[in-house]
Parts: structure tokens; C-alpha cells; sequence
């Protein structure tokens, strides 16, 4: 066995291949279920996006705080929520991680500190300034502080709330992180087309943050990057905004004919900008991982998501008396 040349261990690398499967293998599923028409409401997936959410979250703890958007299943699984409990909400069912009353666009955890997707773009900016805000004031002094990452796609971008945010991080000093999933289009219309700037580094800027952008299929580039700017966020640097460049395999919903997308494009990002296939020859070459435990993780997630699918298809669904618990909160 070769040296590690890579800065995580083999088990973290073990972990991080598995995060990115069950991901993939989760979000895959759901394309398929969904297309038969059983899965109730809309879904947005993930797919593709893998490197990204692993290797941001990869840095964080119980204690830390993310918001997610309407393609928030990926986010859900890389900080911790069981696949199982997710994928009986998808499906409206009871036992599900919102008792199947939230759905794929509202899919939540908080005890697992996501708290949650959001179908309304930016919404979840303002959430992580209130979160981090609370994280700042239950740091002890000269200690580290939790984080709280927001998580935005190209629309949401240009969204007040996110903007407005950015402004209150910078003001308040706070430890937040703002992601950019840079997959070239706000729902169906390019990047190009509907954003100004080269980058959205330039927005960052232009409200005192520190910015970096990456190449989001490269879960090395990308564990790297987070690391610094969560690490500086922790010891009471301030916010930042991360730029992830990256693919989504599907549509922007399921359903979405993708007519404006050029021929093979599909299939070039399938072929070269696959995150799953850059870290699988990264590992082998190196010899840090071999290719059979790559495929007995491949294996052991394929029944981890057939057993999710079984369960929730037998779950039992919510019930009258069911319709306003957890909706109210009282102290």
C-alpha cells in the first residue's frame, strides 16, 4: 500500500465515498420512483452536486447549523440525516424525518442541525444569520464558535434576502458561511443569461466578505477550501461566501424536458464532470483505497436505499388527528 498523499485519512476517505454514493444512489432512486408515479409532490435532486455538500459538511459538528433549498436531500444526508426517515417523508409517511408532513422541499432534521429545505429561493440566508448569531453569543471567549451554512443555487443569488444577508453577516461579524451551487442555470435560464458578474466572489466583495471559488466536482478542492474559511469563521474571522462550480445530472425538477440544455451536454458532464468517478481514480491511483472496497460500498448502499424504499412504501400515512402537530410551537 502507497503512502496518503491526500491530507484525510483512509477512513474519512472511506466516509466521504460513502456520503457521495448514498447521495447518489438516493437521489438516482427517486428519479426512478418518482417517474412511476410514486412519489407524491415535486423533487428536485442532487445529483451530481455530491463533492460539494460531503465536503463542506465533512468539517462540521453537531453543534453547527445549515439551510438548504429546494435540492436540499443531498445537504440532509451529508450532515447526518438517516436515509431511512428522509425517504419515508418523500413519500408522505409517517415515521418520516417531518412525520411526511414537510415533503422533499421542506425535508428537515433539526436535531441534526439542518433545519431545513426551503422551496422559497434565499429563504435560507436569514435563517443562518440567526443562527449564527445565537452561535456567536454562546461561544466562550477565546473558544470556537459553531458555524451556520447557508446553501443557495444560481436564482437564489440574486435574491434580496440572500443579498440583504450577506450585509448582515458582514455587519455583525458573524460566523456564516454562504455556498453558491454554481450549476449554470437558475432553473432553465443560464447563468450567463440572468447574472452580471464573472463570479459571485464579486458579490462577496462588494459587501466585505472574502470569497473563493472552486471546482465543486473536485471533493478535494473543495474540502480544502471550506475548511479554511469555516476554520476562520470559527475563530471569529467573519463570514464568507464559497462558489462551488459544479454539474446536476437531472433536471432542474423532475419532469423538466431540459430543452434548454445543448446536445451532449448531458452526456459530456455524465462522462467528465462525474464527482463520483474523479475521487474513485484519485483514491485508486494513489492506491490509498483499492476498487473493492469502493464496490462493497457500492453494494452495501444499494441495499441501504432498497431497504429505505421498503420501509416507506409500507410506512403508514399521517392521519387527521396528525394535521397540526409540530406546527405550533409553545414555551
Amino acid at each position: 500500500m502507497a503512502g496518503n498523499p491526500f491530507p484525510q485519512s483512509r477512513e474519512q476517505l472511506l466516509q466521504a465515498y460513502r456520503t457521495m454514493r448514498t447521495i447518489r444512489e438516493f437521489e438516482e432512486r427517486l428519479h426512478i420512483d418518482f417517474g412511476r408515479g410514486d412519489i407524491p409532490g415535486f423533487v428536485h435532486l442532487y445529483a451530481g452536486e455530491e463533492a460539494a455538500g460531503t465536503g463542506i459538511m465533512m468539517h462540521l459538528g453537531a453543534g453547527d447549523r445549515i439551510a438548504s433549498t429546494h435540492r436540499g436531500h443531498g445537504h440532509c444526508i451529508a450532515k447526518g440525516v438517516d436515509p431511512l426517515a428522509m425517504m419515508k417523508e418523500i413519500y408522505g409517511k409517517r415515521g418520516g424525518s417531518c412525520e411526511g408532513k414537510g415533503g422533499s422541499m421542506h425535508i428537515a432534521d433539526v436535531g441534526k442541525g439542518m433545519m431545513g429545505a426551503n422551496g422559497i429561493l434565499g429563504a435560507g440566508a436569514p435563517l443562518v444569520c440567526g443562527a449564527a448569531l445565537a452561535a456567536k453569543f454562546r461561544a466562550r471567549p477565546g473558544q470556537p464558535s459553531d458555524v451556520a451554512i447557508s446553501f443557495v443555487g444560481d436564482g437564489a443569488s440574486n435574491q434580496g434576502t440572500f443579498l440583504e444577508s450577506l450585509n448582515l453577516a458582514a455587519v455583525w461579524n458573524l460566523p456564516a458561511i454562504f455556498v453558491v451551487e454554481n450549476n449554470g442555470y437558475a432553473e432553465s435560464t443560464s447563468r450567463d443569461y440572468g447574472t452580471a458578474v464573472d463570479s459571485y466572489v464579486d458579490r462577496a466583495a462588494g459587501f466585505g466578505l472574502p470569497g473563493v471559488t472552486v471546482d465543486g466536482t473536485d471533493f478535494f478542492a473543495v474540502h480544502e477550501a471550506a475548511g479554511e474559511i469555516i476554520e476562520r469563521a470559527r475563530r471569529g474571522g467573519g463570514p464568507a461566501l464559497l462558489e462551488c462550480k459544479m454539474v446536476r445530472f437531472h433536471g432542474h425538477f423532475e419532469g423538466d424536458a431540459q430543452t434548454y440544455r445543448a446536445p451532449g451536454e448531458l452526456d459530456d458532464i455524465r462522462v467528465n464532470h462525474d464527482c463520483l468517478k474523479k475521487f474513485a481514480a484519485a483514491v485508486t491511483a494513489a492506491g490509498v483505497l483499492g476498487a473493492a472496497e469502493l464496490q462493497a460500498i457500492d453494494h452495501e448502499v444499494l441495499g441501504l436505499i432498497e431497504r429505505a424504499v421498503v420501509e416507506a412504501k409500507a410506512a403508514p400515512l399521517p392521519t387527521q388527528a396528525d394535521l397540526l402537530t409540530d406546527v405550533y410551537a409553545q414555551y
